[in-house]
């Protein structure tokens, strides 16, 4: 692991206990009690749920045949617990989830990582929509906030950024070619080997247009599902507050964790955000942070159970590759 990476999280570890104490610790916890048990059961299953649409959405872009649905949606629960549990940048989350995925009768490594790279180009073009809506509301209900300029700011940026990437996906072979060693030599090497298995993957994926129109559709909703979610959340934690108003916050709160995508698992920084997107529509900071918090915890429940069982599959396999016949 890096040493920026390692002091990225020490970093955000500090400003998420220094805002929760600023807070209060029994604040907080009062307001993370107050969802219940049956609660917290309804957002772990509402979770599995956003990771069949988010596994629909990378199986659906990948290039006939396609092996099962359940190999990416499995890759994808990975790909999400690295990230979210692991001290890793969110490219660690990536290549494990798509080491995971060609487990199970799953694609082979070199699809697995060039399916990734569209997945996760298609998932940013829908957040970029996502954050639309959340700034197009937030002109609504508070034209006054400070963050209408940098949102919209970031927003252009963003597609500047997301078509050049697509753009070296298309024409740049060489320059995948080095992306590709650089990310994956250790987990994906069938796929960092040659520039032109990757490209002729790419390009695979690429001239199925109904493929990334289904990906691009079912990201989107899985965005405005997340939401949901949080809706959810706080109504089981008694908090009264429009859809529109969550929906606002969480599209604007995973604008900022896109930003800050080097401090491992967003830690501080997704604390932070909730804290200052949630006053502006009267959401109480003991509240915010314990919609973080609980975020949190159901990303324990579901990850290291997961983490776990893939590490088994691992191991299962590499055993059967040594076992004498």
């Amino acid at each position: 692991m890096k040493i920026a990476t390692i002091l990225a999280a020490i970093a955000g570890l500090l400003l998420g206990t220094a805002i929760v104490a600023y807070y209060g610790f029994g604040a907080v916890i009062d307001a993370l009690s107050t969802i219940g048990w049956i609660g917290f059961g309804v957002l772990i299953v509402y979770k599995f749920f956003l990771y069949l649409l988010l596994g629909l959405s990378w199986w659906v872009i990948a290039p006939a045949p396609r092996q099962s649905p359940l190999s990416y949606i499995w890759g994808r629960i990975i790909r999400d617990s690295s990230s979210e549990i692991l001290p890793f940048s969110q490219i660690g989350g990536f290549i494990m989830g798509a080491r995971a995925a060609t487990l199970l009768n799953g694609p082979s490594s070199t699809m697995a990582f060039a399916t990734t790279v569209v997945d996760v180009t298609v998932e940013v073009i829908a957040q970029l929509g996502y954050t639309m809506i959340g700034l197009v509301l937030l002109m609504k209900f508070r034209p006054d906030a400070d963050l209408v300029y940098p949102v919209a700011m970031g927003i252009a940026i963003g597609l500047v950024v997301i078509l050049g990437f697509i753009l070296l996906q298309r024409r740049g072979a060489a320059g995948m070619e080095k992306f590709s060693k650089r990310l994956a030599a250790s987990w994906l090497p069938g796929a960092a080997a040659k520039a032109k298995p990757l490209q002729e993957a790419l390009d695979a994926i690429y001239a199925q247009r109904s493929g990334l129109a289904g990906g691009l559709g079912l990201h989107f909703v899985a965005w405005i599902a997340s939401a949901i979610e949080a809706w959810i959340a706080l109504r089981f934690m008694g908090v009264e507050i429009s859809i529109a108003a969550v929906l606002t916050i969480e599209s604007l709160l995973y604008a900022i964790r896109s930003v800050a995508f080097a401090v491992p698992n967003a830690v501080g920084v997704q604390e932070g955000a909730y804290v200052m997107l949630g006053g502006l529509f009267g959401l109480p900071p003991e509240m915010a942070l314990a919609l973080s918090l609980l975020k949190r915890g159901r990303d324990l429940v579901i990850g290291i159970p997961a983490l776990i069982a893939w590490q088994a599959l691992e191991g299962g396999k590499l055993f059967r590759r040594r076992k004498p016949d």
